[in-house]
């Protein structure tokens, strides 16, 4: 029996604790007008970046590890929403809910958003929160969940019916992902599946989706439901087997027309929408007997390019036959291919003829679907005012969890756990980095765990640098030197001021408090470090 991981990484970091919007509207044709200046403080809250998503030609949108952000592209100024952690289900608020960006959907006149964080070290769904050009402010609901007597879930506007088991809490019920059409949102929950919200009626449904073992679910037959209306030999459960469905545990839908395809912990399902009463057909593709890499799906991508439709999908192995990577199909779901096997992708994006895939071990690009370039890290060499002074920095992960390319085909934009990067080229020349700032200098991450899985890196910002050149020097808690550096700002290979918990001779430091030295032309300036592994 396949048994599926119990933790699905969640990158969406701590809740944030401020106050929230005052106002916010959309414009329907014209570039959004968004939020008076006294609705968003100025700066990233945190580094991790989850999703990106593009509206118009205006602004970029950020889902962070603490809320919302916004980038406005003529300035590229970037702003936070402000939240709060007192909202009433069902009600408008000029407030965000606290929490992570678990799930971000953007179209020309709606944005929606899902938070979530921890709950007694459990990962939970923290609730949901809409606008759009009708609305003065955010609707708000809490994660979507059913009382204990809801064995019978309405189907059909009410039409029709199907036997489901309960979600009656949001613990192991985050959000993943959702879609927007011009009628519904869609979004897929861990243990609360597949539901959407009708745009027009403001009503939450569940959705049913096939069986494990079932190739097809068709709705659409009076013929398969009973005499009370109720869908015959189905039951929706989102539990492991033997007595649940892993295709019942929703981890990436994406919505357009009359399709939607929902990604599982059992493959894929393409869906056709009967647009009068909203009954589905379903289509379900799983390994190894439809061709995907893998069966736990997290991701999809559209690619329109030279009249033909691609839909891609970012695949995880759950059993040890099965692969990591990105699946794909060009004959919407008859036959399907896969490409990067044994990257470990979180999304996947495309842009005309150009696919980008964000990984583990970063950037990945193609122009044909089959051949593949990986991205050398974000770097940036910016030149300031005071010449020959060049502001350098660097994204000291090579984890990419989120990417971006704007309307105009040139910018290049992804989120990784260290930040935010923008490239003008879409060649990833020429990078400017974005990232959680504070007052004065400081050393993220503190405490530093130095055998944390991934890059092992601690950063230093010296908030306003003082002279061309700075010496670092790193003591033990007994005053004893372990490593020493200089930096030059004139130097545009530098990169970022970091360390890799290493002493002189490339040993590992041991636990403990360590004391960071930065020597200026007019003085030193002192930090404190925990190290632990």
């Amino acid at each position: 029996m396949r048994v599926l991981l119990t933790v699905f990484l969640l990158i969406t970091g701590t809740v944030a604790q401020f106050p929230a919007p005052t106002q916010f509207r959309l414009s329907g044709d014209d570039p959004p007008n968004l939020l008076r200046s006294d609705s968003t403080q100025v700066g990233l809250y945190s580094n991790i970046i989850s999703d990106i998503r593009g509206q118009g030609d205006s602004l970029v949108w950020l889902g962070t590890g603490m809320g919302l952000s916004r980038v406005w592209l003529d300035s590229l100024v970037v702003e936070t929403y402000l939240t709060s952690s007192e909202l009433t289900d069902g009600s408008g608020s000029p407030f965000l809910p606290e929490g992570g960006v678990s799930a971000l959907a953007i179209n020309d006149d709606v944005i929606s958003l899902a938070v979530a964080g921890q709950d007694q070290g459990v990962h939970t769904g923290f609730g949901l929160a809409l606008t759009d050009s009708s609305r003065e402010d955010w609707l708000y609901f809490q994660q979507p969940v059913e009382t204990a007597a809801d064995s019978l879930a309405e189907w059909m506007a009410g039409q029709k019916y199907f036997r489901a088991e309960p979600v009656v809490i949001p613990n192991k019920n985050v959000t993943y992902d959702m879609s927007l059409t011009d009628t519904h949102l869609w979004i897929t929950s861990w243990s609360g599946g597949l539901r959407r919200y009708d745009l027009d009626s403001e009503t939450w449904e569940r959705v049913p989706l096939p069986l494990d073992n079932q190739p097809t679910l068709n709705t659409c037959v009076d013929s398969l439901y009973d005499s009370n209306d109720i869908l015959k030999d189905f039951y929706l459960n989102p539990i492991d087997p033997p007595f649940g469905n892993h295709n019942h545990k929703g981890f990436a839908v994406m919505a357009y027309n009359d399709t939607v395809w929902v990604g599982t912990a059992n493959g894929i399902n393409r869906g056709i929408v009967d647009q009068v009463n909203g009954c589905i057909d379903w289509e379900h593709y799983f390994f190894p007997v439809d061709g995907i890499s893998g069966n736990w799906v997290v991701g999809f991508a559209r690619q329109d390019w030279n009249g033909q439709r691609i839909i891609w999908a970012v695949t995880i192995n759950v059993d040890s036959e099965e692969k990591r990577g990105l699946s794909y199909t060009a004959d919407d779901g008859a036959t399907w291919h896969s490409v990067l096997l044994g990257e470990r992708a979180y999304n996947v994006a495309a842009f005309d003829s150009l696919v980008l895939a964000a990984t583990d071990n970063g950037l990945w690009r193609s122009d044909d679907g089959r051949n593949w370039a990986l991205y050398k890290p974000a770097y940036q060499q910016l030149p300031l005012v005071v010449n020959p002074v060049i502001e350098t920095d660097e994204i000291t992960t090579s984890t990419v969890y989120s990417v971006y390319r704007d309307v105009n085909g040139y910018s290049l934009w992804i989120g990784t756990g260290d930040g935010l990067a923008r490239s003008d080229d879409i060649n990833g020349l020429n990078w400017r980095i974005f990232r959680t700032e504070f007052e004065g200098d400081y050393a993220y991450p503190n405490p530093f765990n130095a055998s944390a899985s991934g890059d092992q890196y601690v950063r230093f910002s010296l908030g306003v640098e003082r002279s061309f050149i700075v010496e670092m020097d790193i003591f033990n808690f007994a005053l004893q030197k372990v490593y020493h550096q200089i930096f030059d700002r004139r130097d545009g290979s530098r990169g970022a001021y970091k360390w890799d918990g290493r002493d002189d001779n490339g040993r590992p430091v041991a636990n403990g408090t360590y004391f960071i030295r930065f020597k200026y032309d007019n003085g030193n300036h002192w930090l404190k470090l925990i190290v632990v592994k």
